[in-house]
């Protein structure tokens, strides 16, 4: 068989002829030649480091995007997108954020971070996974907002503090006025972060329910059961699910898409009631809830959510907002379902 002979390579695609040569050191022969680049493998070891990095990030609850949010309502956005991927120390850092933005803005960070019982250096290294160089960048958007922001929980209860004479003594007097004081402050934070808005659509949605179902538990019991009185007396069918017997997981299972859902839960969440909430969500029920954060477990499976932040105090923390929230609720529920919208009325059991 005859071969064909191949057309001779123009030289400079010639391949480099192989050349003898010795390995230093040893007898032996190597023969070399020119070989073709590697691809190259640095950006496949950037990308694994960058891997590696985020993954860290995640592990000690950091954010990996590093550009920080300029404005307040920004910074807001990322911290609830960010929340259920942080740590623990980094959530309750994220809820006095959130909750207290006056504060934050004139406060030190070893003030607020002896209020939450996370060191200071932890607050740093929140602002840094943020973006920010420090705590001192990230207060600086919160010192912004405070220019035209009304004062904040700490300032309320100092101002009223002096305007009732408050004074610092061991007697039984003064537990009553810091108590009222505190709570005044509460309410003031209530009505300024309470909007038209929100009343109207929970309103709405309770005037349009077949059925309201309340679910309540621990220190959320007195205001479901608040709410179970007055709209029984007002007319409107109402359940309350109630943790007795064991019961309320499996009552909320006929909740159907025609009633509603009023939850109300505060820090530290009752488990049940968090697994009610979901599970009705799921079924597509509306829900309203009053909790203590936009930051609640119960934020992102209701339509209509009202936050009220709890302050801590040395005892106990306070239902005073939590139940007038409740009362403004019912009250403006009656102007609707009543003759004289202008002067409800909330129906007694003695009444004659």
């Amino acid at each position: 068989m005859t071969r064909r002979r191949q057309p001779q390579a123009d030289a400079a695609a010639r391949p480099v002829p192989l050349r003898p040569g010795k390995i230093p050191g040893s007898d032996r022969a190597v023969r070399h030649q020119e070989r073709p680049l590697r691809p190259d493998r640095t950006a496949g070891r950037e990308s694994a480091s960058q891997a590696g990095s985020a993954k860290a990030h995640r592990d000690y609850g950091v954010m990996v995007e590093m550009r920080p949010p300029e404005t307040y309502e920004a910074l807001i956005r990322v911290i609830h997108d960010r929340y259920e991927e942080m740590s623990k120390s980094y959530q309750t850092i994220a809820i006095y954020l959130t909750q207290n933005p006056n504060d934050v803005a004139v406060i030190s960070v070893n003030a607020i971070a002896e209020k939450c019982g996370v060191h200071a250096s932890g607050f740093v290294r929140f602002a840094q996974s943020l973006g920010y160089e420090g705590f001192k960048e990230l207060q600086a958007v919160f010192r912004r907002r405070l220019s035209t922001a009304a004062p904040g929980f700490e300032a309320r209860v100092k101002a009223l503090a002096e305007e009732l004479g408050a004074r610092e003594d061991n007697s039984e007097t003064s537990f009553l006025r810091d108590l009222v004081v505190r709570d005044i402050s509460s309410l003031q934070d209530l009505l300024t972060g309470t909007t038209v808005e929100q009343i109207s659509e929970a309103v709405d949605l309770m005037e349009k329910a077949d059925t309201i179902y309340l679910i309540g538990q621990l220190r959320s019991m007195p205001v479901v059961e608040l709410l179970r009185y007055v709209l029984t007396m007002l007319g409107k069918r109402t359940v309350l699910l109630d943790a007795g017997g064991g019961l309320a997981t499996h009552m909320a299972r006929v909740i159907r898409s025609a009633d509603l859902l009023f939850a109300v839960s505060f820090r530290f969440y009752a488990n049940e009631v968090v697994n009610v909430v979901e599970e009705t969500a799921a079924r597509g029920v509306p829900i309203v809830a009053i909790s203590d954060s936009t930051l609640s477990p119960l934020a992102k499976n209701t339509q209509v959510l009202f936050a009220v932040p709890e302050h801590e105090y040395t005892f106990s923390r306070s239902l005073a907002a939590p139940m007038c929230l409740a009362q403004a609720l019912i009250v403006t529920l009656a102007s609707r379902l009543q003759k004289e919208p202008d002067r409800p009325r909330i129906p007694t059991v003695t009444q004659r």
